[in-house]
């Protein structure tokens, strides 16, 4: 990693627009503080197209899209996005209602096996605001032990689902999509081709749900506490 102070001042130049997780990144222990939304006040100011990209709800997503300067919130690690259209929001959700309705069958199975599997295992408390995924609290309420967490993501994955685990919850779904994957599909129906997007965009992020985005970006920022995952990235 390099200090953000030796950024070249070409690659500066060209970025347009920043992608950007939530929680333990642009927010402080799950709040949003003063500095933060000061500092995406003035980034939208300046001209940058802003788009938050989250493991949180699709609920949310379309509430913060409303009260934010940003073009977008990519949510549910990439798989819904809520999307500003003048003082309206739009939902993109690329899975047919039939298929999504199963799916949501399938999670909720899935939410039934685990409890019996791991009975210590809580839901998050925003579960209830999600579209795509099933969501475990594993550190925002919940300090889950190590073992028990590798117990639980193994259950997920004997049940056919993917996994996803930011530095708060531990995500089970059955889409295709990842941060990065519903960020730059955003993007690129925006009229921004990936290969221009994955270069004038950046990308802040933290934790092990945000690698697909690190890896996509040219130009990314790990805040301090992404050390304990740069060994999985580098994978």
């Amino acid at each position: 990693m390099t200090p953000l102070r030796e950024l070249p001042e070409d690659e500066a130049r060209r970025i347009v627009g920043l992608v950007f997780d939530l929680d333990d990144t642009f927010l402080s222990h799950g709040a949003l503080t003063l500095e933060a939304y000061q500092a995406l006040c003035a980034l939208s100011a300046a001209g940058f197209v802003l788009v938050a990209a989250t493991g949180r709800p699709a609920a949310w997503g379309e509430v913060l899209v409303r009260q934010w300067p940003v073009r977008a919130v990519v949510s549910e690690n990439g798989a819904v996005a809520a999307v500003r259209e003048g003082r309206g929001v739009s939902r993109i959700d690329g899975v047919a209602p039939a298929e999504r309705r199963a799916r949501r069958v399938r999670l909720g199975r899935l939410a039934v096996d685990v409890q019996q599997i791991v009975p210590e295992a809580r839901l998050t408390d925003d579960v209830d605001g999600r579209l795509t995924d099933l969501t475990w609290d594993i550190g925002e309420r919940v300090a889950l032990p190590a073992d028990r967490i590798a117990l639980l993501e193994a259950e997920v994955r004997r049940a056919g689902a993917r996994v996803f685990r930011s530095s708060v919850h531990l995500h089970a779904t059955f889409d295709e999509a990842d941060k990065a994957a519903g960020v730059l599909a955003l993007l690129e129906a925006d009229g921004i081709p990936r290969a221009d997007a994955s270069v004038s965009f950046a990308f802040a992020g933290d934790s092990g749900n945000d690698a697909s985005c690190f890896a996509a970006f040219a130009t990314t920022f790990g805040v301090a506490n992404v050390a304990p995952h740069l060994a999985a990235f580098s994978k």
